[in-house]
């Protein structure tokens, strides 16, 4: 089967290199890697235009700064493998466990498969209590309205059927995404599976974007696409 790999961008200037290099070295032969720049100002862009383009399938250069969700829809949308994986720019998930991820999906046995920073033997780095907090409770809520039992709605690693997540009508354009596509795909009864990954967090000096507010985003798109759409 051929994994198409997703990879939004912005403002990366320092991973965005390593990361393309690390999902080349993965062990998927047969792989599409997308890179959808969300127009970043770093220098990041052309770092992509001048060293990447014969490192990835396609680039996608946004005309401004849509958001994470909108790059992620768009990256969505142009690809053809069978099966498609979400991948950060920065180095916190390690692409040699794609293999892993995508396996019951391989198998037949899911529709979507999870990875989840919080189950499993993988490695870990410890970094904000409230960070691990936030995600239980956002994770923790979102369950209770999709009645789906997940231990990380927001990790990045989420791997889907191409005919399943194609035909779902993203809407979010920044970090709702995480919660609205859970919804939705529970909503299908789509057959979800998680396993276990390593984590390598970073801090917001090396660069985390992720904050409060997008807490309170979240929390509005688990109430939005569970209980008023």
């Amino acid at each position: 089967m051929k994994l198409s790999i997703i990879i939004p961008v912005y403002n990366e200037f320092s991973t965005i290199e390593e990361i393309v290099n690390r999902v080349n070295s993965s062990p998927i032969y047969d792989k599409e890697i997308i890179l959808v720049d969300d127009y970043s100002t770093d220098g990041t862009r052309e770092l992509i235009e001048n060293k990447l383009k014969d490192k990835v399938s396609q680039i996608i250069l946004q005309p401004k700064n849509f958001g994470k969700g909108y790059a992620l829809k768009t990256g969505i949308k142009h690809a053809t493998g069978d099966i498609i994986i979400i991948q950060d720019a920065d180095l916190e998930y390690d692409p040699n466990e794609y293999p892993a991820v995508i396996e019951p999906i391989i198998q037949g046995r899911a529709d979507v498969v999870y990875g989840s920073r919080f189950i499993g033997s993988g490695p870990h780095r410890v970094v904000y209590f409230w960070h691990y907090i936030g995600n239980k409770l956002l994770t923790l809520l979102s369950n209770m309205l999709t009645n789906i039992n997940l231990t990380d709605m927001e990790t990045c690693y989420k791997a889907f059927n191409r005919d399943l997540i194609q035909s779902i009508d993203i809407e979010e354009n920044r970090f709702g995404f995480e919660p609205e596509i859970t919804a939705k795909i529970a909503k299908r009864k789509a057959r979800i599976y998680e396993i276990g990954i390593s984590y390598y967090g970073r801090t917001y000096g090396e660069g985390k974007k992720i904050n409060w507010k997008d807490g309170i985003k979240a929390v509005w798109c688990i109430i939005k696409y569970n209980l008023l759409k």
